[in-house]
């Protein structure tokens, strides 16, 4: 659909009628996106899909962030459901949570989608 297209005989312009995403799904979407939004926590979801599982321990260092920082950011990314948490013993890895990020991609993409 072109610009003209939207315009009704008046000259205003008309809203697109027919939306990719349901308006019920925009909330816990932006939720999601949100908390991809934080520049720490971008750069971990880097990290862990570049080296699979990765101890909590392991990324201080090249976060340049103390373990309590860490573990906020990582608390997020796993209640947002984009990072999964597997316990080993006392130690916490964690992994990107492919399907999920895959499908908040696609969700993402879906809002400039036309149909």
């Amino acid at each position: 659909m072109t610009v003209g297209e939207n315009l009704l005989a008046d000259g205003v312009c008309m809203p697109g009628t027919e939306l990719t995403v349901p308006a019920e799904d925009l909330a816990p979407l932006a939720a999601r996106v949100k908390v991809l939004g934080d520049p720490t926590r971008m750069r971990i979801v880097q990290i862990l899909a570049a080296n699979g599982s990765v101890c909590a321990c392991d990324l201080e260092e090249p976060l340049g962030l103390s373990q309590p920082t860490v573990s906020h950011h990582l608390r997020q990314l796993t209640e947002a459901g984009l990072v999964v948490r597997d316990k080993r013993a006392t130690w916490a890895f964690f992994r990107v949570a492919d399907a999920e990020v895959a499908a908040l991609a696609s969700a993402v993409r879906g809002l400039a989608a036309r149909s």
